[in-house]
């Protein structure tokens, strides 16, 4: 078990090239919490100002969502030279995951069930996009499925953008960010035309044709 300040991180769940996410439990209270930290022991500029968005947009949607469709963001907190955030773990896993686990069954995934977790999804979203924000990471593996309750919560909004209808935002194509196989063709930074809130759909058509396929 690893102890950092007030928390007792028991269970590493993930780990990427930039954060290990633990499971653990916040001391104070007992609560349980996801915990995500930055793995390099003196990440860049770049990597803290990331998180430091992450946190910021995710609470403001907090405060935002009428939906209760996004993690909720309990603290960022500095450990030695690494940034975490606290998170509430209300014990769902990725949809990555839970495709991966329904792939020994005849059908992974009925129509109804698809339908129940679309609409959640798209609900979601229509809350972010109501908050002048896009997400542009949209894919399994940042949304989070209650394995019983089949609650649908939002993830990782660490490359996220605010703007407005009005004022889309230009892509940099020296910069490619996202999760290559959900890009839209705007994100790449190839084609002459601003990010919008539509970038968000073509992700998410490509991960509904996932859960159909």
């Amino acid at each position: 078990m690893l102890k950092i300040g007030n928390y007792h991180l028991h269970t590493s769940i993930y780990e990427g090239t930039a954060s290990i996410v633990y499971r653990g439990i916040r001391q104070l209270d007992q609560q349980s919490i996801i915990f995500k930290l930055l793995k390099q022991d003196t990440p860049t500029t770049q990597e803290r100002t990331r998180y430091r968005q992450e946190y910021d947009i995710t609470c403001t949607l907090n405060q935002n969502s009428r939906l209760g469709g996004i993690i909720q963001a309990y603290a960022l907190e500095e450990w030695q030279d690494r940034l975490a955030i606290v998170l509430e773990d209300f014990g769902g896993i990725s949809l990555r995951q839970a495709m991966q686990s329904a792939l020994g069954q005849v059908t992974p995934f009925t129509i109804a069930d698809f339908l129940a977790i679309a609409l959640q999804i798209t609900n979601i979203l229509g809350e972010i996009h109501a908050s002048n924000i896009i997400h542009k990471d949209i894919n399994p593996s940042n949304i989070l499925i209650h394995p019983q309750t089949k609650q649908i919560k939002l993830i990782d909004f660490g490359i996220s953008t605010v703007l407005s209808r009005e004022n889309p935002t230009l892509k940099n194509p020296n910069v490619l960010e996202g999760t290559l196989a959900y890009l839209s063709p705007e994100q790449t930074g190839r084609m002459n035309r601003a990010l919008d809130y539509r970038t968000d759909f073509y992700s998410l058509g490509v991960t509904f044709y996932e859960l159909l396929t």
